[in-house]
């Protein structure tokens, strides 16, 4: 079940976040969160009707009423799924919502029967502690047809690609 209510220290005081799938309703503050993550140069862009079209694949975290992190899952074939569009609003970041996030994307991708996840990114660490492990790129050429080829810096691309097992952790 995608919902818990945690504890933590975050640089914003706040008793409890929420993390849930997301709804047709948090479509926009998902497409604004995205854009701060594009400006940022960390996330490609997202429209509003791709993440409408996609609204059953996105993890959101929640502080009260209000959007602060956001995560998508995306299927590229029955045994592997990838993490992406993961952004968290700056005062939340290094507090935990992240790992929540992708940890509830993780689930999605059990209840999905998916025994993989990856991602190409450029938080080494942070997924290495979510129990990912660095891999070569060559190993999802459905990423790098789906993605990578209109990416605008796919010469110079320096995210890493990262892989896990649904079942470890």
């Amino acid at each position: 079940m995608l919902h818990s209510s945690v504890r933590s220290v975050f640089s914003v005081v706040t008793p409890n976040i929420t993390i849930r799938k997301a709804t047709l309703a948090d479509a926009q503050g998902i497409a604004d969160l995205v854009n701060l993550g594009e400006r940022e140069g960390q996330l490609l862009p997202r429209s509003i009707e791709s993440i409408r079209a996609s609204i059953d694949d996105w993890i959101i975290a929640l502080d009260e009423d209000r959007l602060i992190g956001v995560g998508s899952l995306v299927e590229m074939n029955p045994t592997l799924a990838e993490v992406r569009s993961l952004v968290v609003e700056p005062a939340y970041r290094k507090g935990g919502v992240g790992a929540q996030i992708v940890n509830a994307l993780i689930e999605l991708a059990s209840e999905r029967h998916i025994p993989y996840v990856f991602t190409l990114t450029r938080a080494v660490l942070f997924f290495e502690k979510l129990g990912f492990n660095i891999t070569e790129k060559e190993n999802f050429p459905e990423k790098v047809w789906r993605d990578c080829s209109n990416c605008p810096v796919q010469f110079a691309c320096d995210e890493v690609a990262m892989v896990r097992s649904v079942d470890s952790g």
